[in-house]
């Protein structure tokens, strides 16, 4: 039965963080249960870092980007010795499962938990958009528009100065943000992992454009898929155009949540404390289709959506 839980964020920070961690608690506490918050991810568990959480403590926060919790990456987690030491922590403050939300490695930390016997269970946060067992990530939605936003004021520029923007963001093993945001901002093209990067064809692709009469153009670049000074580098050796570089970097993680992120978060909270109390855990909570659902660890590994792609041929076909 359980009565107690804990609640820490881990990994990257991700806008919506926050009000995962408002709807964990306060539904859970609606549900007549005791939460605990643990600060700096599974750090926090090895230096015995917590905090009690009511309705209060986390009043105000659900605007807020960034995780009240903190959060950090703890190498030493992958030890077995250490995963051990953190399960006995733990149950030595009665908690009786463990909320994580985080991304990939939250989600393998929190497996490594559950083999020891403590129930766990994942919301997915990160901006990425990347994980198993789901369609959509807290964080994705507010990234997106952070780079649109971005990229709409750089196309002033390029406009006025008849030149090609290079924008780099992140998604260093998938390109849902670049591909996502391309679409959104009328990009002349997009480079992502999941497609073979031919500089040869970017170039043939804007010349075209440029003989077409579009005095500029857009390009994002995802940052696992080239790097974006590579890519300027090789517009200015191989074509006529003046290619310019705006690396967003870590702005994309900050900003509070956008709508749709801070009503998932808390739809994914309602779910993970209800999955909890239903006797369901060791999951991933997720969207599949228009279902909140919670996926067993070893199921959603193998349960990954890919990028759409019609949508990337789209972006190139309306670039033009």
């Amino acid at each position: 039965m359980i009565n107690k839980i804990g609640v820490l964020t881990s990994g990257g920070d991700a806008p919506g963080m926050n009000a995962a961690i408002r709807g964990v608690t306060r539904y859970a506490i609606e549900k007549g249960l005791e939460v605990t918050g643990i600060i700096r991810g599974y750090e926090g568990l090895l230096s015995h870092e917590i905090m009690p959480l009511n309705r209060r403590s986390v009043g105000a926060i659900i605007h807020r980007g960034g995780t009240m919790l903190r959060t950090a990456r703890c190498l030493e987690f992958l030890e077995e010795e250490t995963q051990k030491k953190a399960a006995d922590y733990i149950r030595e403050q009665e908690m009786d499962a463990l909320v994580v939300i985080g991304g990939d490695g939250s989600m393998r930390g929190a497996q490594a938990l559950s083999r020891l016997g403590i129930p766990t269970i994942v919301i997915p946060g990160t901006i990425d958009n990347d994980m198993g067992g789901t369609e959509y990530t807290v964080g994705f939605d507010t990234a997106v528009n952070t780079v649109l936003e971005s990229v709409n004021k750089i196309r002033d520029t390029a406009f006025s100065h008849d030149r090609v923007a290079v924008i780099e963001v992140m998604g260093r093993h998938a390109g849902f943000i670049a591909l996502y945001a391309g679409m959104a901002a009328g990009a002349e093209a997009v480079l992502v992992p999941e497609h073979e990067v031919s500089l040869e064809d970017l170039c043939t692709h804007l010349n075209e454009s440029h003989r077409m009469k579009k005095m500029s153009s857009i390009v994002i670049v995802a940052e696992g898929a080239a790097k974006g000074a590579d890519v300027v580098d090789y517009i200015k050796g191989h074509t006529y155009l003046e290619p310019t570089l705006t690396v967003l970097g870590y702005v994309q993680r900050g900003g509070s949540p956008s709508a749709k992120d801070a009503i998932m978060a808390s739809l994914f909270a309602e779910k993970a404390i209800d999955s909890l109390l239903a006797g369901t855990y060791n999951c991933v909570i997720g969207q599949i289709g228009e279902r909140i659902v919670a996926t067993p660890y070893t199921e959603a590994e193998r349960l990954h959506f890919p990028l759409d792609e019609n949508m990337y041929r789209l972006v190139l076909a309306l670039g033009r």
